[in-house]
């Protein structure tokens, strides 16, 4: 990747529904050179998708926390394909240290929370930490030092 393509990254992280056309002007290319470099980075996986970023709370999912799990040998929601189907699961993150894994969850309500947590202590016990606010959230990936 050349500084361009970084440039294409940055403006298309900040807004990922602007036209070649606007794109082309903004990082100073043709809009067909624009589209290529684009089309090159989906090709090659660096431009995973494109998605609406939605706010949890005002979609109906105020209450948000993280859950860590420490699992049972065969029973653990790494290895449990339906937990990642789950409406209030947001991400899952397979993570090193006294835990498996931390969970990103979202709830309707403090009662929904408590009823996912009932549902995850199947797999070991959890661990919550409720998120009060997210002050920087999606913070764009930039090019790496040198």
């Amino acid at each position: 990747m050349d500084a361009m393509d970084w440039e294409l990254l940055r403006e298309l992280q900040a807004n990922a529904r602007l036209s070649f056309n606007e794109l082309s002007r903004r990082v100073h290319l043709s809009p067909p050179a624009v589209a290529e470099r684009v089309r090159r980075l989906e090709d090659s996986g660096v431009i995973a998708g494109y998605h609406a970023h939605v706010d949890p709370a005002r979609a109906g999912w105020p209450v948000r926390a993280f859950i860590r799990m420490t699992c049972y040998g065969a029973r653990c929601v790494l290895r449990d394909p339906e937990v990642a189907q789950w409406p209030e699961i947001r991400q899952v993150h397979r993570v090193t240290g006294d835990v498996c894994s931390i969970l990103e969850v979202a709830a309707v309500s403090m009662t929904g929370f408590e009823a996912l947590i009932d549902r995850l202590a199947a797999y070991g016990p959890p661990s919550s930490t409720m998120i009060l606010s997210t002050p920087l959230a999606g913070h764009p990936i930039t090019a790496p030092p040198r």
